[in-house]
């Protein structure tokens, strides 16, 4: 039992690097302007928070600030992929979901069209810009849309590999980035595959299904919870919709208990997409972690992870209590 090999993880989980997933969107984006010519990058003035400057620096040609209109935004992207280019929209996740969802829906999603949404500032780890501009609950806005393909990375290599893999994807993708710099967890070498959920971990007491810096989180937990002969399997969930069935069934039969940890709120989002496939496929006790039916508040980073519980002591105890159930 223990972190699996083949996933080539980072060595030492307690000497990490730190970076801002969004940081993996922006160089990812200088990548496509070298070898994607189709690629086209919109802004809602929001060029250096979501990273797209690098972008218009290098490639001004192919970059257009839309300024304060995000519905103005994602509905001209949809004619821009009518047209054949690939589009890439950035602005923060609470903006593009609430302001631009009927632009999203009625335009691009129902028209099938080929644009990416990256969603910035997802969760409460924004830190002191507040409730106002922390994303916790655009997913469920993304997932119930028809089409649309929504992607959570755990860290900034894998933001950039999600990325690169939206620009070769047919259809509307969201893809959520946070703002704080987090745990780099993940190497080049670590596979990618983005139908599938990555089993980071192997264990059969307990599977922690996490998505974001939760993943990290989650890794910590189960080698504390190891230390008390609990296994727990942890399993990165990159990609939230659509939902690896498979992995997420083969872990509720041969584990007999799921905790899912998220940095977004508790309804709607991973746990809520994971409650949909177990209570269909095979119940088990399950514990959602995440951010309550409530707002966010202003703070340090550090300090609002661990006051709303994006913690692996968290992790540890809602482990502890579905066991309790699984009993």
């Amino acid at each position: 039992m223990g972190i699996v090999k083949e996933m080539h993880l980072v060595e030492d989980l307690h000497n990490v690097n730190s970076k801002p997933t969004r940081d993996g969107y922006g160089e990812a984006l200088l990548i496509l302007g070298e070898t994607n010519p189709k690629v086209v990058v919109m802004d809602a003035d929001l060029a250096k928070s979501t990273r797209t400057v690098w972008f218009r620096e290098k490639f001004p040609e192919k970059f257009i600030d839309m300024g304060i209109a995000e519905q103005d935004m994602l509905a001209t992207a949809g004619g821009l992929a009518l047209g054949g280019m690939i589009p890439f929209c950035s602005t923060y996740g609470v903006f593009v979901a609430g302001r631009a969802w009927d632009q999203i829906r009625t335009t691009i999603c129902y028209g099938e069209f080929n644009v990416k949404i990256g969603g910035m500032h997802g969760g409460i780890s924004v830190g002191p810009d507040g409730a106002t501009h922390q994303s916790l609950e655009e997913v469920p806005l993304m997932r119930v849309l028809p089409g649309m393909t929504v992607f959570s990375p755990t860290d900034a290599i894998e933001g950039r590999k999600v990325a690169l893999f939206a620009a070769e994807h047919i259809g509307p993708t969201y893809i959520r980035y946070g703002r704080e710099a987090v745990p780099i967890i993940t190497t080049e070498e670590t596979p990618f595959n983005p139908w599938k959920a990555e089993v980071y971990r192997t264990g059969d007491d307990v599977a922690i299904i996490a998505a974001g810096t939760l993943v990290y989180e989650g890794l910590l937990a189960a080698e504390e919870l190891a230390k008390e002969g609990i296994e727990a399997r942890v399993i990165n969930c990159h990609t939230i919709k659509p939902m690896d069935i498979e992995t997420i069934v083969n872990a509720a039969k041969e584990c007999g208990a799921i905790v899912t940890a998220e940095e977004h709120s508790v309804i709607g989002g991973l746990g809520g997409a994971v409650a949909e496939v177990i209570c269909q496929h095979y119940p088990v006790p399950m514990r959602i972690i995440g951010i309550e039916d409530r707002f966010g508040e202003s703070g340090e980073p550090e300090e609002l992870m661990k006051a709303f519980g994006m913690s692996a002591e968290n992790i540890i105890k809602n482990v502890k209590e579905v066991l309790d159930m699984k009993e």
